[in-house]
This record gives C-alpha cells, sequence and structure tokens, in this order.
C-alpha cells in the first residue's frame, strides 16, 4: 500500500507536527508500506529529492506555506495517481491536498491539531484582515469533505464536530511519543530559578504575555532567569517576539535557537520549570516532551491541556501576565500540584493510524 503525505511543512523543520509525520512516515516504511511526502522547499539548500529512513520526499520549487496552497496542486498530481491514500495536516496544506484527491479520484484523510472557530478574533499578533481571512479559510477546509478527520485530543474532536464535521467522520488519535528518547531521571533542578519557554512561534501560544510577566517577577527575585528557546522563523512574528523582550534586561534572559534534540534536552534539563501559557492547545508536544523529562509546568490549562498535563504542575488562574506571574510565584515557592502521570505512546499512535488506514483498505477490495 503507497501513502502520500501532503504536508506544508517536513524536517528538516523542527515542531511538533513535524515529529508526528517523520516518525509515523518512517515507522509504515519499516511495517512495508511505500511512503512519499510532498512538502515544501522552505530552505534553498534542501534538495528537491532524496530520502531518508526509506521515506521519499519531493519538495516542491515554493518556499511558502502560503504559496503552497495554491500552487502545490501542479507538484501534488503525478504523486496523487499513483498512491492509495492520501493523508494531509491542517492548515495550509489542506486545500491543495483535497484538490489532488479530488483529481486523481482518491480518498483524502487529515489530521487536525486545532479547530479555532471564534478564537481566532480573540488572538494577539494578527491583524483585522488576516484574522478573518484564516477564520474563513478554517471554515472552508472543514467543510471541504475530507473521507476522515483525525482529531490528535478529545478537545479537538469537540471543536471539529461543534464547527459541523459529522461525528462519524471523527476519530481521536492522540499524538505519541517515543518515551526511550526521554530519560526523566537525569532531571535535577537548576540552582537558580529558570523558567524557559520553547517551541514555536504560533499566535496561540500567549507569547504576548510572558514580558510582562516576566519583567515583573524578574524586578522581584534576583536569583530569576527567563529561558526563550525559539525559531527565528515566521520572521515576522520572531520581530515582534524580540520587540517585546526588550523590556528584559539583557543579563536576565537567555535566547536560544534551533537547537539539536540533544542540546535542547539538555537546556530543558536545566530548568526550574516550564511555561505553556496558551490560549488554546490541540494537544501540545511541548508539554507531554516536559513531562516525561520530569520537569514541572506552569499551564494556561487552555484547549488539550487539561487532557495532556500530569505530574507535578501549576495552572494559570487567568489568562494573562498577572495569572502567569502568579503561577510563577508559586512555581518559585514550590507550590506544586502533583497528579499522576500521563503517557502518550507512539506505539500506540502508529496502532491507531494503521487501523484506520486498513480500514479503507479493506473496504476498498
Amino acid at each position: 500500500m503507497k501513502i502520500l503525505f501532503i504536508l506544508e511543512l517536513y524536517y528538516p523543520n523542527i515542531g511538533g507536527i513535524e515529529k508526528l509525520f517523520k516518525s509515523l512516515a518512517e515507522k509504515l516504511v519499516e511495517e512495508g508500506y511505500s511512503v512519499t511526502i510532498i512538502t515544501t522547499r522552505f530552505r534553498k539548500d534542501l534538495p528537491l529529492n532524496e530520502t531518508i529512513n526509506g521515506v521519499k520526499i519531493k519538495r516542491l520549487r515554493i518556499s511558502s506555506r502560503f504559496l503552497f496552497t495554491f500552487f502545490g496542486i501542479f507538484g501534488m498530481l503525478k504523486e496523487a495517481r499513483k498512491c492509495y491514500i492520501i493523508h494531509t495536516t491542517s492548515f495550509n496544506a489542506a486545500f491543495p491536498a483535497r484538490l489532488a484527491g479530488w483529481f486523481a479520484r482518491k480518498k483524502v484523510i487529515i489530521t487536525f491539531h486545532e479547530a479555532w472557530g471564534s478564537l481566532w478574533f480573540r488572538l494577539p499578533f494578527a491583524g483585522f484582515i488576516s484574522k478573518r481571512l484564516f477564520f474563513f479559510y478554517e471554515w472552508f477546509i472543514l467543510h471541504l469533505g475530507f473521507h476522515h478527520y483525525i482529531a490528535v485530543s478529545d478537545y479537538t474532536a469537540d471543536c471539529l464536530a461543534r464547527l459541523g464535521v459529522k461525528k462519524h467522520k471523527i476519530s481521536r488519535i492522540y499524538n505519541g511519543l517515543d518515551y526511550a528518547t526521554y530519560e526523566p531521571g537525569d532531571y535535577t533542578p537548576p540552582d537558580n530559578f529558570v523558567f524557559t519557554y520553547f517551541g514555536r512561534l504560533g499566535i496561540s501560544k500567549g507569547l504576548d504575555i510572558i514580558p510582562d510577566a516576566a519583567q515583573d517577577f524578574l524586578e522581584s527575585h534576583p536569583d530569576a532567569h527567563l529561558k526563550m528557546i525559539i525559531p527565528k522563523r515566521p520572521k515576522g512574528m520572531y520581530r515582534k517576539i524580540r520587540n517585546l523582550l526588550k523590556k528584559i534586561p539583557a543579563n536576565r534572559i537567555t535566547l536560544l535557537h534551533n537547537l539539536r534534540d540533544t542540546d535542547l534536552h539538555k537546556e530543558l534539563h536545566h530548568s526550574s520549570c516550564i511555561m505553556i501559557p496558551s490560549y488554546s492547545e490541540g494537544f501540545c508536544f511541548a508539554a507531554a516532551e516536559a513531562i516525561a523529562m520530569g520537569i514541572p509546568l506552569i499551564s494556561s490549562g487552555k484547549g488539550a491541556l487539561a487532557e495532556v498535563v500530569s505530574g507535578k504542575h501549576i495552572t494559570m488562574e487567568s489568562q494573562d501576565g498577572k495569572g502567569l506571574s502568579d503561577a510563577l510565584e508559586k512555581a518559585y515557592a514550590g507550590n506544586w500540584e502533583v497528579t499522576p502521570i500521563r503517557r502518550f505512546d507512539f506505539d500506540d499512535t502508529v496502532r491507531d493510524y494503521l487501523g484506520l488506514y486498513q480500514g479503507y483498505w479493506i473496504l476498498d477490495t
């Protein structure tokens, strides 16, 4: 069985979504499937065609995710005609993938990481027009008639149903982690209080409330230090975050970018806690990874965080700078809530995806 993945970004771009699909694609190859990825060429030094761990990667001559949405179809049709099923993901890849499936007469399934609906209008960093365009595009792809919708949490599944997707077309498959790559026994908190954010630059991540909360907290605690592990892309978003962080004295903040996994884990281990002040999360790899390493979390508790967060954690009482600052004070004092650890094993994720693919195979044979 040949499976075609159509994704706006893929390895070596680093993010939770990219980790999921790289791990899934390589595991499918191990199981005997033929797997091809069609994606953007987001860096000019990347080859147009290569094979990594048995997965064939075809990068179109398109660097922009937005251009990929409207012009990617022309580079997809040949592979779409040769595959058994097409698997795509929200956001930018959804439309060309569905169009390729329509022309090639192939079934298309989509993994939805988040479905925001009216939340679009309450998020920072996006203008009046862009919020409405994104809101419309989300509504549009929700109603493209995909053959199946995978939600990465119960929260996301509920959002999809609330926004009009028929419940019988929705399956919940949690994102999974390979726990062998995480070593909670290695974690020992640093002598001084280091509070860390790591993850992508998304408008829903609560990045706008970190600078004010950090400034207040750092003024009260001379031994505290802020660490931000973030990419430099998208460039516009990165500039906005850098400008907000200028209020933090240079000797009280560390900015790190594009770390390898080993270096990332080392930096996370040298943290007193991880902050996840998101306005919404469809799953949140950052939370699951921090928990797997045994690092305490400060969480907004929004969206799927209520499902994912466990272990030693604090939930913010309000979604603003004061809510985060108060949570940091609790963390500094050691006033943590502790709950049983919840695991999300990658083997379970693969099993559920295989079951879905094979179900369509059985129906068609």
